[in-house]
C-alpha cells in the first residue's frame, strides 16, 4: 500500500510524505483522534477538506461569538436558490482542525474542488445520504445522480465485521476506544488500510466525480509540500485517503479538471442545528444521534452516568417522577446490556433500553420525547455579526437585535399585542418575511383574545430560511425595500382577482405604504376586466378584512374603500342573474359566496374611510330579489330569508309565511329540503332560531311528516346533514318540543309559561345589565385600551 504517513515510532523523516488523517466527517471519536494527531505531530500546516472559497472565513471560528454547530453556505451570485451547506458541530473533526490551527498559529486551508464548480452540478439537496467518505454525510458536496450511488463503506466493514447496524460498530472500534499515548495516529492506520482495501474492490463507490475531487486535493496537496516540505497534515474522508497517497503526475491530475462546469459563488458561515446534521433532516449529514454524539465529545469521563442523568433531568422537568436511584439502576442495566452483548461500553442503544426500562417504566412516550430533544436535539449554532452576508441578511439581523426576537431551532408561540410599538414592529417584520418567502413564523389561531389588535405566531428557524433570505436579496437591500419590491412583483404576476386581494391584504399586515398603490391599482383594473360574480364575491370579503386594520395599524385605507364598495356594487347588480340555474353544487357554492358578502357588506357599512352606508339597503334589496324568484336554487332562497330576518328587515310572520309557501305540497321535497337548509342549516344558528320560534318548527315538522314515503328517503341525507350540525343540546331541547307537539308551550315568542327557560315577551333589562359585567370579562373588554378606538359602551349594548 505504500508509506503510510503513520511513521510516529520511528520518527517522521524527510520524504515521509503529507499526514493524511482520514475521518468520519461528524464523529467524536475521529475528532478526539484528530486532535491527540495534531498535537503529536506538530505540522507547519492544515489541509482540510472543503471549499477553498471559505479559506478567508476560517480566522472567524476563533471569534467568541461563533459557536458550533454552523455551516458553511455557498451559493450562486446569479441564482442564489443553487446553492451548498458544508455542516459542523462541534464534534466535526474538520472543525478540530480548524480551531487547533488557529490557537497554534499554523495557516489552515480548504482543499477540496472549489464550489464554483460543485454548484453547477447539482444542489446540495439532492445529494444521497451515503458519499462514499466512510460517514455518509454528503460533504456539501452538490450531489450525485441515481445512477451515481456509492457504497457505504461503513456498511461493508460493519458487516464484514459481523455487525447488522454499521452505527454499533463505529462505536464499538472508534467512539469507545480512547487514544493513548503515543497510539494518537493508530486509528488512522487502521482506517486506510481498510479504506485502501475497500477501493481495491470496489473502485470509487461508483461515483466518477470523487476522481475530479481526489484530483483537485492531490494538486494542493502537492503545493502545500512545495511550501511546507514535511509539515502537512491533511484532515478528509477516509474514504479519499488512498486516493491521496496514490502516485500520479499532475499533467494526469490537471487532465481531469478540464472543462468544469463554473458559477460566480459567495460564501459565508450560516448558523445550523443538531436536528439538521441527522439523516432525517434531509440534508444527509449523516448521523441519526448528533445529541448523543455530541455528548460523547465533550464529556471528560463517565459519558453514561452523565447521560443518564441528562435525561433524567427533562423527564423531571415534564412532571414525570425520576429519583437518583431510578438513574443509578439504568447505569447498571446499560453496563450489563452491554456485557451481555460484548460491547466494550454501553452506547446508545444500551443506554435507550436502559431509559425505556426504568426511567420510562416501559412506555414509548416518554422515550420519543428523549430522542427528539436530546439524541437528536434543537441546538442552534450562532454566526458573529462580522461574518460576511448579503446586505438583506445584515438588516434582517439588525431587526432582530432590535425587536428582541432571537432565531431558536425550537418551535415557540409569540403573542402579539399590536397596540405596543416593540410587538406592532414584530408583526410588520413577520408578515415582511412571509411576503418574501421566508417563512420564519406562520399565523397561528389566538387563544385568548380575538380583536383585530392581537396576533398569535408560531417560530422556528430552519438553516435553509439563510438560503431563503439570499434569494430574497435580489427584490432590495433592506427588509421593507425588497418586501415592497417582492409585492408590486407578484401583483403584476397574479392570475385572478381573489390572488390580488390576498396581496393587498398582506400588504396592510405588513404596512408597505409604497407598494399598496401599485396593488390596488393592479387590483381596480382586474376587478374592471373580471365579469365572474363569483370571483368578484370571493375577492369582497379579504378587502373588506383589511379595513379593519387602519384602526390598530394607523393604515390608510381609503383607496381601499373605494375599491371594495365598487366591487360590493358589482356584486349586487351581477349576483340574482348569477345564482339561477345552478345545480346542487354550484349552488352551494353560491350560498356561501352570498354569506361571505353579507359579512363584507356589514363590515364595510361601518368602515371609517367608506361613508358607504347606502351599500346596506342595496344588498338588503338584493336578498329580496333572491326571495322571491323561483329560479334561485332553495338553498339561496332560504338564506336570503334568514339573512334578512337576522337583521331585522323581515319580520318573523312574514318568514313564517314565506316558509309556508315553500313547504306547501305544491313543492319538490328536494326543493324545499334545500330551502331549509339555507335557512336553518350550514353553521348559522338555525337549530336556535327553531327552538325560540315554535311556529317556524311547527312548520318544518308538519311538512316533514307529510313528505311521501317515495320521496322522504332522497331528501333524507339533506334534512341530517342540516340537522347533525347543531350542538347535542339544540338537538335535544328541538326532541322535547317535537316530542311535546308544536304550540304546547305556546308561541316561541309568546309568554315566559312556553317552557323554554330564559325567554319572555319583553327584554327584562334589569337581567340583561346583571349579565354585562360577566360577558365583559369573558371577551377581555374590561381591560382594552381607550387607544384601541372601541367603543365598549356600543359592544355591551
Amino acid at each position: 500500500m505504500g508509506v503510510t504517513g503513520v511513521e510516529k515510532a520511528e520518527g517522521r523523516g524527510a520524504g515521509a510524505g503529507p499526514l493524511l488523517l482520514g475521518v468520519r466527517h461528524h464523529g467524536p471519536g475521529s475528532a478526539r483522534a484528530v486532535r491527540a494527531a495534531l498535537e503529536e505531530a506538530r505540522p507547519r500546516v492544515v489541509l482540510i477538506e472543503g471549499p477553498p472559497e471559505a479559506d478567508a472565513l476560517i480566522p472567524l471560528a476563533a471569534d467568541e461569538e461563533m459557536r458550533p454547530p454552523v455551516a458553511l453556505l455557498a451559493h450562486a451570485v446569479d441564482e442564489p436558490g443553487r446553492s451548498s451547506f458544508w455542516p459542523l458541530a462541534e464534534f466535526s473533526p474538520e472543525w478540530v482542525a480548524i480551531r487547533w490551527a488557529l490557537a497554534h498559529d499554523v495557516p489552515a486551508r480548504f482543499i477540496d474542488l472549489p464550489a464554483t464548480h460543485t454548484l453547477p452540478w447539482g444542489r446540495q439537496e439532492d445529494a444521497p445520504e451515503t458519499d462514499g467518505d466512510g460517514d455518509g454525510d454528503g460533504d456539501g458536496d452538490s450531489g450525485p445522480g441515481p445512477a451515481d450511488l456509492r457504497i457505504d463503506p461503513l456498511g461493508v466493514l460493519a458487516e464484514t465485521a459481523g455487525y447488522d447496524d454499521p452505527e454499533r460498530w463505529w462505536e464499538d472500534v472508534v467512539e469507545h476506544r480512547g487514544v493513548g499515548k503515543g497510539d494518537a495516529l493508530a486509528p488512522f492506520t487502521v482506517l486506510e488500510e481498510a479504506m485502501g482495501a475497500l477501493r481495491e474492490t470496489y473502485g470509487a463507490g461508483g461515483h466518477d466525480r470523487d476522481l475530479v475531487r481526489e484530483a483537485y486535493m492531490r494538486l494542493q496537496v502537492r503545493a502545500a509540500q512545495r511550501e511546507f516540505e514535511d509539515g502537512v497534515a491533511v484532515v478528509c474522508g477516509a474514504w479519499h485517503v488512498p486516493a491521496l497517497r496514490q502516485k500520479t503526475t499532475v499533467a494526469a491530475d490537471k487532465a481531469l479538471l478540464k472543462g468544469l462546469p463554473k458559477v460566480k459563488t459567495d460564501m459565508t458561515w450560516v448558523p445550523w442545528t443538531h436536528r439538521r446534521l441527522s439523516r432525517s433532516s434531509g440534508y444527509g449529514a449523516g448521523i441519526e444521534s448528533p445529541g448523543w454524539y455530541g455528548h460523547l465529545f465533550s464529556a471528560p469521563d463517565r459519558p453514561v452516568e452523565r447521560w443518564l442523568t441528562k435525561v433524567a433531568g427533562l423527564l423531571r422537568a415534564e412532571d414525570r417522577i425520576v429519583s437518583s436511584a431510578h438513574v443509578i439502576e439504568a447505569v447498571r442495566l446499560a453496563e450489563t446490556l452491554a456485557a451481555m452483548r460484548g460491547r466494550p461500553l454501553p452506547g446508545l442503544s444500551e443506554t435507550t433500553d436502559a431509559v425505556r426500562a426504568v426511567l420510562c417504566e416501559g412506555s414509548d412516550v416518554p422515550l420519543a420525547l428523549v430522542h427528539d430533544r436530546l439524541v437528536v436535539g434543537d441546538v442552534l449554532g450562532e454566526v458573529p455579526p462580522t461574518a460576511p452576508a448579503v446586505p438583506l441578511q445584515r438588516d434582517l439581523a439588525r431587526l432582530q437585535r432590535r425587536l428582541r426576537l432571537k432565531p431558536e431551532a425550537l418551535e415557540r408561540e409569540l403573542e402579539l399585542d399590536l397596540r405596543k410599538e416593540t410587538d406592532a414592529g414584530r408583526s410588520r417584520l413577520l408578515h415582511r418575511l412571509r411576503l418574501l418567502g421566508v417563512a420564519w413564523g406562520e399565523p397561528a389561531a389566538s387563544r385568548g383574545s380575538t380583536g383585530t389588535f392581537r396576533e398569535t405566531w408560531r417560530l422556528r428557524w430552519e438553516p435553509e430560511l439563510s438560503v431563503r433570505v439570499a434569494e430574497a436579496g435580489v427584490w432590495g437591500t433592506t427588509v421593507l425595500s425588497a418586501a415592497t419590491a417582492k409585492a408590486e412583483a407578484d401583483g403584476v404576476a397574479a392570475q385572478g382577482l381573489a390572488d390580488v386581494t390576498t396581496l393587498a391584504e398582506r400588504c396592510l399586515l405588513a404596512e408597505l405604504p409604497d407598494a399598496l398603490p401599485t396593488v390596488m391599482r393592479i387590483l381596480a383594473d382586474r376587478a374592471a376586466l373580471d365579469s365572474d360574480v363569483g370571483h368578484l364575491a370571493q375577492a369582497l370579503p379579504a378587502l373588506v378584512r383589511s379595513l379593519r386594520y387602519g384602526d390598530v395599524r394607523g393604515t390608510d385605507t381609503g383607496a381601499l374603500g373605494e375599491v371594495a364598495a365598487g366591487l360590493a356594487e358589482r356584486v349586487f347588480v351581477g349576483l340574482p342573474p348569477a345564482c339561477a340555474a345552478l345545480d346542487a353544487d354550484a349552488a352551494e357554492e353560491m350560498r356561501r359566496h352570498v354569506d361571505a358578502v353579507h359579512g363584507a357588506v356589514g363590515l364595510l357599512g361601518d368602515a371609517p374611510a367608506a361613508g358607504h352606508g347606502h351599500l346596506r339597503g342595496r344588498w338588503q334589496s338584493v336578498l329580496r330579489v333572491l326571495c322571491g324568484r323561483d329560479t334561485v336554487p332553495g338553498v339561496i332562497r332560504g338564506r336570503a330569508v334568514r339573512l334578512l330576518l337576522d337583521d331585522g328587515e323581515l319580520a318573523q310572520d312574514e318568514a313564517a309565511l314565506l316558509m309556508g309557501h315553500v313547504l306547501s305540497p305544491g313543492t319538490p321535497p328536494a326543493d324545499a329540503a334545500a330551502w331549509i337548509e339555507g335557512f336553518v342549516g350550514g353553521g348559522s344558528g338555525g337549530g336556535m332560531l327553531l327552538v325560540h320560534d315554535e311556529r317556524l318548527l311547527g312548520l318544518v315538522d308538519a311538512w316533514l311528516t307529510g313528505v311521501p314515503a317515495d320521496a322522504f328517503t332522497d331528501v333524507l341525507p339533506l334534512l341530517r346533514r342540516t340537522f347533525s350540525a347543531y350542538e347535542p343540546g339544540v338537538r335535544r331541547t328541538l326532541g322535547e318540543l317535537v316530542r311535546r307537539g308544536p304550540g304546547a308551550g305556546g308561541g316561541g315568542a309568546a309568554a315566559a309559561g312556553s317552557g323554554i327557560p330564559g325567554f319572555a315577551a319583553e327584554l327584562d333589562t334589569a337581567r340583561a345589565d346583571a349579565v354585562l359585567p360577566v360577558v365583559r370579562l369573558l371577551l377581555g373588554l374590561d381591560d382594552v385600551d381607550e387607544k384601541t378606538g372601541n367603543d365598549l359602551a356600543g359592544v355591551t349594548a
